[in-house]
């Protein structure tokens, strides 16, 4: 969420310890995007919420350590590769990640479709983990994307393991829009979704996000009770029906899941 100049005085007027710097560096980092692949100046200091002054210095300190450089012809400012550093420390110091792959693999290997490993961000979820399989799959979702929990099998599964009351407020807050014809975004009825997944120990996406995908979700739960991840199993209506993927999926999705549980639970 961008941070306007107004509220960043706010917000570090009640914490003296929050540093502004850091905060306005970060915000130019997460303006570039798919749809700002390129950005002068000005599209950055707009982009980023702050002053073009603001984001001069921002992003002179940010091309001196090297996370942004400027096109020698265009004059256009864009994110270099080692921006992904900072992801791949996370990746590669998450444990759940290192835990979750052998059964994910697993998982790719008894149903011969793509599995994926996410994490909640907020009202997100990010993929972290992701075994392809050989067959086409209609969607392609890199480590690092991320997808609402709202509509989807594996956000469905993470707020189903929440306490009830700690989802519906969750949900409330979301802005739910329609990304497809079938995409769920009444509360009472998303409501009667999780409740269903509490009681089959798993979630379900059907073409809510992108059309012909579908997904079958179990929720990973840590050594505290609550959720910490979701593991999915993705099924292309070009292979599946719904039905045909609750009943032969789910099982095998919702064993991944206990598996990565209970190897975690172990750990912490």
């Amino acid at each position: 969420m961008d941070i306007s100049p107004a509220d960043d005085g706010a917000q570090s007027g009640s914490d003296l310890l929050f540093n502004q710097s850091l905060e306005k560096g970060l915000n130019v980092l997460r303006a570039f995007s798919a749809k700002r692949r390129t950005m002068t100046l000005a599209e950055v200091a707009e982009a980023a919420s702050m002053s073009k002054s603001s984001a001069q210095r921002m992003v002179y300190t940010l091309e001196k350590l090297g996370y942004i450089r400027k096109h020698p012809l265009t004059r256009r400012y864009q994110l270099t590769p080692r921006v992904m550093q900072i992801g791949f420390n996370y990746l590669a110091a998450d444990t759940l990640i290192d835990v979750a792959n052998p059964f994910l693999s697993e998982l790719t290997n008894n149903t011969g479709e793509t599995t994926n490993l996410t994490e909640p961000d907020d009202d997100e979820m990010v993929y972290v983990s992701r075994f392809v399989s050989t067959k086409f799959v209609p969607i392609h979702m890199p480590i690092g994307s991320r997808i609402p929990m709202y509509c989807t099998g594996s956000g469905r599964a993470y707020l189903s393991a929440l306490p009830v009351d700690e989802a519906l407020t969750r949900l409330e807050r979301m802005n739910r829009v329609a990304f497809t014809a079938n995409t769920m975004t009444d509360l009472a009825t998303l409501g009667e979704r999780l409740a269903e997944a509490r009681q089959q120990g798993y979630a379900t996406n059907r073409e809510e996000l992108f059309i012909g995908d579908m997904s079958i979700a179990a929720p990973v739960i840590g050594s505290q009770g609550r959720p910490v991840a979701a593991v999915h199993v993705v099924a292309p209506t070009s292979r599946w029906t719904f039905e045909d993927a609750r009943q032969k999926l789910a099982p095998a999705v919702i064993d991944c899941a206990r598996g990565i549980t209970n190897s975690i639970r172990t750990l912490e």
